[in-house]
């Protein structure tokens, strides 16, 4: 087996481990979250006999480590369970309190798309973006387009989210009408009217990470710049542009290759507070719904579904930057 596979593999493993235990700590999380569904659809006039009733079932009665080792397998075998408010219970519809129940994969499978949407619009702003604000920043450093650079990625790693949504809000959608300041996606919709509907919280996260990956990239090329090599190509008289772009960019890619994955793993993990401000029908808005309605398999499905994607956008960078840089591939 040779060296790099025997890496990626290690990396899988190491992955899975950290996910087996994520989902321990997720599990307990939630079930520590205070109130109770069963209670919270009854409301206050319940009586302790119907409480009870409809805990036994949804399986609320069964032992935490019982319950566990259930939610787990379903999941490994892609079965996330059962959502408690699609439910339409005895108590009210005079029928089996199973029989209309929707499956938590069914919820969420919408809104993730929906979220994936965004995710994909935003990285396909802030990423170019970024990777040439960072060149730009460290070809001209120490200049006036460094320090406003410098200056506005600062002002925006700063700001929360919900700070930048509202003043994007405002300038281009009530003071300048252009885009919506709600963000109503539906079924049926054609790619432009989606992609309108999405492009204001798209901005908003836009904001957020290109910080991240513009100051990343003009760090790592300036690291490069003192080089030897980098010095051998200006005595040749490349062209400055030339130099960083096919010389220090390269060598480059490991560190920038790690930020950008992590702020694209914040782009699926990190949308809840944009989404509720625009109202966005992401799973960062379902996720915060449902822990209102103390949903608890769509809370825990939503919190797996976060960490693996976490997970696995890590070990694509780890892996990238391995593949990217012979030392790592051939370490000895």
């Amino acid at each position: 087996m040779g060296t790099v596979t025997r890496i990626i593999l290690q990396r899988l493993a190491l992955g899975l481990l950290t996910l087996l235990v994520v989902s321990v700590v997720i599990f307990t999380a939630v079930n520590l979250l205070p109130g109770d569904f069963a209670q919270s659809i009854l409301g206050q006039g319940a009586t302790p006999e119907a409480v009870a009733a409809i805990r036994q079932d949804l399986g609320l009665d069964q032992h935490p480590v019982t319950r566990y080792f259930q939610w787990l397998g379903g999941a490994v075998q892609g079965d996330l369970g059962t959502s408690f408010a699609s439910a339409n219970f005895a108590a009210f519809a005079g029928s089996d309190a199973n029989a209309n129940m929707g499956t938590v994969a069914s919820t969420i499978a919408p809104r993730f798309e929906n979220t994936m949407f965004l995710a994909g619009v935003t990285a396909a702003i802030a990423v170019p973006l970024a990777v040439f604000l960072g060149v730009l920043a460290a070809l001209y450093r120490e200049t006036v387009f460094d320090r406003a650079a410098n200056i506005f990625t600062l002002s925006s790693i700063s700001s929360p989210e919900f700070f930048l949504a509202y003043i994007l809000i405002l300038l281009l959608a009530v003071l300048n009408p252009i885009l919506p300041s709600l963000s109503n996606i539906f079924d049926g919709m054609s790619f432009s009217e989606r992609l309108e509907r999405t492009l204001l919280p798209a901005l908003t996260l836009t904001l957020v990470v290109t910080a991240h990956m513009m100051r990343m990239t003009r760090a790592a090329i300036i690291n490069l710049l003192a080089s030897p090599y980098i010095e051998m190509a200006r005595l040749k008289g490349i062209n400055p542009l030339r130099v960083i772009v096919k010389h220090a960019l390269p060598n480059a890619l490991a560190p920038i290759i790690n930020v950008i994955a992590l702020n694209l793993a914040y782009l699926i993990t990190g949308v809840v507070v944009v989404e509720t401000v625009f109202v966005y029908p992401g799973i960062g808005q379902l996720f915060v719904d449902s822990v209102k309605l103390r949903d608890i398999p769509v809370v825990q499905a939503c919190c797996l579904l976060f960490a693996s994607a976490y997970i696995l956008l890590n070990l694509t960078a780890d892996i990238m930057s391995i593949l990217s840089n012979p030392r790592l591939r051939h370490p000895k």
